[in-house]
């Protein structure tokens, strides 16, 4: 058993996900919930994700062996510094945010002795869909989880952790607090950040209901991010800023780029960067294939 006692702190589908496939693995004896939404928190008991479920973080975390915070990224601190007092002396914790410096800043702010123990962690996985609802033992496998370990980092807590996600069905890497969050700027933030602006470009544009009445499924499969949390991609934005912001500089010359060969009619320029773009899209698509079919 890997676990005696995990508590996960925001049952939603990250959350609910790892509690499913951890226990369908029976790598934990038990599993408790905390979360502020008692009706979610039940309907997680119902679904079988947890098996109790705790009002206040303190009486979650208590006697805890892991704990998981898989909540928006804003609530990072206050969350950490409510437990704190409550947290086992040889308690392992992590969490699944996407922008790994403000987190780590919290962590340092209000763990004091125990920070060794904090193993930073983001899942590179998920959908559209939030909730507990949506959780799925599958959703981490074949996908990486990324670690950022830091020079403190007890290696005892970073093995378990490592060997918690693997149990999941995820690839484990390490890489940095700073590489990670400029690799999710650019790879995920600013995507996401893309897709809400269309939609909202386009849903305040004149005669909007017959835009969207002829959208195909070009809109579609851009705009499906869209739909995921506007919480927890408002808290991501802001707690990544200064990377995203720097990406978002360099999309615009791009994008400005596309917008001069259009004005001055330069077809060649143009049918350039598509065909670069096209053929660097190609190459990430067979790359991910191969990936795909070595792990099948």
């Amino acid at each position: 058993m890997l676990i005696n006692r995990l508590a996960i702190i925001g049952v939603g589908l990250i959350g609910g996900s790892l509690a499913r496939a951890l226990k369908r693995k029976k790598a934990c004896s038990r599993v408790v919930g905390y979360g502020r939404d008692m009706v979610n928190l039940q309907k997680a008991v119902d679904l079988g994700v947890i098996d109790e479920y705790s009002l206040t973080v303190a009486s979650a975390v208590k006697d805890a062996d892991v704990v998981v915070l898989a909540t928006p990224l804003s609530t990072t601190e206050t969350l950490l510094k409510s437990m704190r007092s409550y947290l086992r002396d040889d308690v392992i914790i992590t969490d699944v945010g996407s922008a790994k410096g403000s987190v780590v800043d919290a962590a340092r702010k209000t763990l004091d002795k125990l920070f060794p123990r904090f193993v930073p962690g983001h899942p590179i996985a998920g959908k559209e869909k939030s909730g507990v609802v949506a959780s799925d033992a599958d959703l981490f496998e074949d996908h990486r989880v990324i670690l950022t370990p830091l020079p403190e980092t007890s290696v005892n807590a970073l093995d378990l952790v490592n060997e918690m996600w693997e149990l999941a069905g995820a690839e484990v890497v390490h890489v940095s607090v700073e590489q990670h969050d400029e690799i999710l700027a650019a790879t995920s933030h600013l995507p996401h950040l893309l897709a809400y602006a269309l939609v909202d470009c386009l849903a305040g544009m004149q005669k909007c209901d017959e835009i969207f009445k002829f959208a195909a499924g070009g809109f579609a499969d851009f705009s499906r991010i869209a739909s995921s949390n506007p919480q927890m991609w408002h808290d991501i934005c802001f707690s990544n800023r200064k990377q995203l912001l720097k990406v978002l500089d360099l999309f615009d010359e791009y994008l400005n780029n596309i917008r001069t060969a259009i004005t001055n009619d330069n077809s060649d320029e143009l049918l350039k960067i598509f065909s670069r773009a096209k053929e660097t899209r190609d190459r990430f698509t067979q790359m991910r294939n191969k990936c795909n079919d070595a792990t099948e």
